[in-house]
């Protein structure tokens, strides 16, 4: 089963990094962070990757070129430098055999894999997105008629899932994307969503984005606590 990694963006939020590689080549723990997600795909026995490039693209091709991971079969594909979410995706269109995953290039997760599949093709829905609690930013507080009861220093969110990536699609899916133009988390997804078509895998475990330079810091810190892939 084939396993597609946008990975094209700017990363105009860590320019520490970014002004000279893109931001799935930042490294984490010593290796990219793009690294660490196909490691986890294969771990799971996925092990056939398309990855869809963009900005400073040339930089993970080369790095794929030379620096073979064991046991995988990866594809680098250059899908414009402009290109959205969604039209990275379309581009592939020609690639997608049927049924595949797809996730983006700077989130890792300790996400049973198997058991994501498992639950789209029980379900079967269009599209199964992996919701996810994030760590909450600051200091999360339980007030009671102005008592603190509760005092828990960045958990992870109580209320409200997000979408963490790690789909589960169908080949049709590519249907409701239009072009370069479009916005996967909006119209493609917004659309399937109305049709009931869109179902969420929910994961309590570990989820991280690394968005910024302080996201970087705070995930290294988590991964050299623990192995946060294997709890």
């Amino acid at each position: 089963m084939q396993v597609i990694i946008l990975a094209g963006g700017l990363g105009t939020r860590l320019p520490e990094y970014t002004k000279l590689i893109p931001k799935p080549m930042v490294k984490v723990k010593g290796i990219p962070i793009i690294q660490h997600i196909i490691k986890h795909y294969i771990k799971y026995g996925f092990n056939d990757f398309l990855i869809a490039t963009g900005y400073k693209g040339k930089v993970i091709k080369h790095y794929f070129q030379n620096n073979k991971i064991k046991g995988s079969k990866i594809k680098v594909i250059n899908t414009g430098l402009k290109t959205l979410t969604g039209g990275r995706l379309k581009r592939l269109e020609k690639y997608i055999k049927s049924t595949f995953f797809l996730t983006y290039g700077d989130g890792v997760s300790n996400v049973n894999l198997k058991r994501l599949l498992k639950f789209h093709n029980k379900n079967k829905k269009t599209v199964t997105v992996t919701a996810v609690k994030p760590m909450a930013r600051f200091g999360e507080l339980k007030i009671k008629k102005n008592i603190v009861t509760s005092f828990k220093e960045k958990p992870q969110t109580s209320v409200g899932w997000i979408n963490g990536g790690f789909f589960v699609m169908e080949k049709k899916f590519l249907i409701s994307i239009k072009g370069d133009k479009t916005i996967l988390e909006k119209e493609p997804l917004e659309k399937v969503s109305k049709k009931r078509q869109l179902v969420a895998y929910k994961h309590s475990g570990f989820w991280y984005c690394m968005d910024t330079k302080r996201d970087k810091d705070v995930l290294e810190k988590l991964l050299k606590k623990k192995d946060k892939f294997n709890e």
